[in-house]
């Protein structure tokens, strides 16, 4: 019996996320999932090192890897409708889910645990922390992308950079390891291959 799911996954590449807006350069979901997987990571590595922290790195970037999956059945919903109103996002997370499933379900009995682990965490504590981590490198991949589009003379992207850096904001009182990404590593993004040289 052949299983779809990898074969699946791979078809990131072919989401294009931001598609309500006009895009100096396109991005898709496989970009922002390696991105959102180095950021978890790093944020994880900040919390042991500079806080003391034992978070599993490794674990934050596998579920930054696989943490919009789902949009590869769902495709990318704009923000601002996901978010316009409870009943939408209850809807919408409904859905999530059931793409979730969808994807798991083309997977071999015996490897779906090791991947429902992934996609739905294990409820603990630590574990919850670590997906709130997963959730800021998102916020902080998002602002990037601001970021990047802004620095082309992209004034499309001004009202999603004020709410991502609204939301950024609010994620450094919580999260001490999003404070240090944004204060030491945030600032060089956007900044020309000379200028990082």
């Amino acid at each position: 019996m052949d299983h779809t799911f990898f074969a699946t996954i791979s078809r990131m590449k072919y989401i294009n996320r931001w598609a309500l807006m006009r895009n100096t350069r396109e991005e898709n979901l496989s970009e922002h999932a390696l991105e959102t997987a180095v950021i978890a990571h790093a944020l994880c590595v900040i919390g042991n090192r500079r806080f003391g922290k034992d978070l599993d790195e490794k674990e934050a970037a596998l579920i930054g890897m696989y943490h919009d999956a789902s949009e590869i059945i769902t495709g990318d919903m704009p923000t601002p409708v996901k978010y316009c109103n409870g009943e939408i996002r209850d809807a919408y997370k409904a859905v999530e889910e059931h793409a979730q499933d969808t994807l798991l379900a083309r997977l071999p009995e015996d490897l779906r645990p090791d991947y429902e682990e992934i996609f739905q965490g294990t409820g603990t504590e630590k574990d919850r922390y670590l997906r709130r981590l997963v959730k800021a490198a998102d916020k902080l991949s998002a602002l990037i992308k601001c970021i990047e589009e802004e620095k082309s003379g992209n004034e499309e992207f001004k009202t999603a950079m004020e709410s991502t850096k609204k939301a950024v904001d609010a994620m450094q009182e919580e999260l001490p390891e999003v404070r240090v990404f944004c204060e030491e590593f945030l600032p060089p993004y956007g900044r020309t291959l000379d200028e990082l040289s």
